[in-house]
């Protein structure tokens, strides 16, 4: 399991936009490529997007579901990138003053990938996790200007 923090200049409820905001993923989840659709409830417990995640000409089709969402605070997701693998990915979101530090939590659960040794695997999915948190503030800072 991986747990990457990081402050974001917005307000929990600026963070909590982008993301309620399926469409807005590919720019800051480090592997997603393209949307192919966001789900009308989303982001509902049982809701999905449905992205590519690679690079072209080998992009893989799939699906991220929510598993649990507390509005406005975190967001449990079922991320899947078949046939790699698929992951458990708990965003939370948490006030700081007049900044919100967001932790991300991924912990790979199926899949081949969860047959490397979490020793190898960890830092691996911190340093994406370390990026994907640098487009999210890159993101909500953006658009909060």
């Amino acid at each position: 399991m991986s747990t990457t923090s990081r402050p974001i200049a917005a307000s929990p409820e600026r963070v909590w936009e982008v993301l309620a905001d399926g469409w807005l993923y590919p720019l800051f989840v480090v592997g997603a490529t393209r949307m192919r659709g966001v789900d009308d409830t989303w982001p509902a417990v049982g809701s999905r997007l449905h992205h590519s995640v690679g690079v072209w000409p080998a992009l893989i089709d799939d699906t991220t579901e929510v598993l649990e969402v507390e509005e406005g605070r975190r967001i449990l997701l079922l991320a899947r990138a078949w046939p790699a693998g698929q992951a458990h990915v708990e965003i939370s979101l948490e006030p700081d003053g007049k900044s919100t530090v967001v932790t991300m939590v991924e912990q790979v659960t199926g899949g081949p990938s969860a047959l490397i040794p979490k020793p190898i695997q960890d830092p691996q999915l911190h340093l994406r996790n370390i990026e994907t948190l640098r487009r999210l503030a890159f993101v909500v800072e953006g658009r909060t200007r």
